[in-house]
């Protein structure tokens, strides 16, 4: 664990023996867990406990100024909790915590599931060829669109949004929350991203239906079946997931999907395999949840949540530089935001002027 990071493992330990949920395996639970801490998030912090038997998961917000409604623990555990009996890609919630006095703050702990996490590249051992990685591109869309396709009522995740105008409401609220983050100064200053958010304003689509989506829907948060890498467990990460537009929820996604005729600062950003001969084109990722959707997407739209995605990933990594600008975590990792977020800046303005107005 970074020193910053660290926590009373014991009093955790004692906590989760005595308040795991009634239908938590709670077998393993003795004794003091070994831990450690995962470094590839950047938002909420991960930790593996290690018992002797079995290995779970905790999650926690970072420390420093957060923005409101961000990393909330309870929320983000719930989801999960009810979305289990309805979508099998989730892991078992184990316990919830809202007592800071036992480690600082709220967290939540849940299992392990065991299997593969994808990072930049496909390991050569997992003996996918260029079917098997489209097989796995179209099970990674597939996945999404039954996501999407929960009912919401029966999985009582009705209050989890605020129906009618997701759209809108994303507009405006992120746009005042780069705002709110942006850093300015010859060392640390930050595009202003005003002819972006203007542009997004003037071209917002009516929400296409109410969903319940993922909002951080990507290869490194898939965990995949060691025995069949084609086949997705669990997908990890919900800290971001509501009710909301379908089409926002993809178009999220693809500000990560990064192809291998992408500009050389994109590839070098480049985060999961979707560069690998067999992966879809962001182009034909429409396309194919469009068909298996039903949905019809009008390339005015599509457009739209391009931009919208690609301005949505600069305004997290916004926060996150804000945090390291203002000395409230020394991860040096996080100095690199800065130009990411200058260069997304230059991507949106380019989309947009590539298009005229968005006709």
């Amino acid at each position: 664990m970074r020193e910053e990071d660290a926590f009373d493992v014991a009093a955790v330990a004692q906590w989760l023996r005595e308040n795991a949920h009634p239908e938590a395996d709670t077998s393993g639970l003795d004794g003091t867990p070994e831990v450690r801490q995962f470094t590839g998030g950047a938002s909420n912090l991960t930790y593996l406990l290690r018992y002797p038997e079995r290995d779970l998961i905790l999650r926690r917000p970072p420390s420093g100024t957060k923005a409101k409604g961000a990393h909330d623990m309870r929320r983000e555990h719930d989801i999960q909790r009810a979305l289990a009996p309805h979508f099998p890609a989730v892991a078992p919630m184990v316990a919830f915590c809202d007592d800071e006095s036992v480690i600082g703050s709220e967290f939540y702990v849940m299992e392990r599931l065991d299997g593969i996490i994808l990072r930049q590249e496909i390991p050569p051992e997992m003996g996918l060829d260029e079917d098997g990685v489209r097989k796995l591109c179209e099970t990674a869309i597939d996945e999404l669109i039954a996501l999407h396709s929960v009912d919401i009522q029966a999985a009582g995740l009705e209050s989890f949004g605020k129906g009618e105008g997701y759209v809108r409401r994303q507009v405006e609220g992120w746009s005042a929350r780069y705002r709110k983050a942006r850093t300015h100064g010859e060392e640390h200053g930050t595009g202003s991203f005003e002819t972006v958010m203007a542009w997004l304003d003037e071209h917002q689509p009516q929400d296409v239906a109410n969903c319940l989506i993922h909002n951080d829907y990507r290869f490194d948060n898939f965990v995949l079946d060691k025995d069949d890498p084609t086949r997705i467990l669990g997908i990890l990460d919900w800290e971001m997931a509501t009710l909301g537009d379908p089409l926002m929820d993809l178009g999220g996604a693809l500000a990560y999907w990064v192809q291998a005729d992408d500009d050389e600062f994109m590839r070098g950003s480049r985060r999961q395999p979707t560069h690998t001969p067999g992966m879809m084109t962001r182009d034909e990722v429409w396309s194919y949840y469009a068909e298996k959707s039903g949905r019809t997407i009008d390339p005015k739209d599509q457009l739209f949540y391009e931009v919208f995605g690609l301005f949505r990933l600069a305004v997290i990594a916004q926060q996150i530089y804000y945090r390291y600008a203002n000395g409230q975590t020394h991860n040096p990792v996080f100095k690199q935001f800065r130009p990411m977020v200058n260069y997304l800046e230059w991507r949106c303005e380019k989309l947009i002027g590539a298009n005229g107005d968005g006709a």
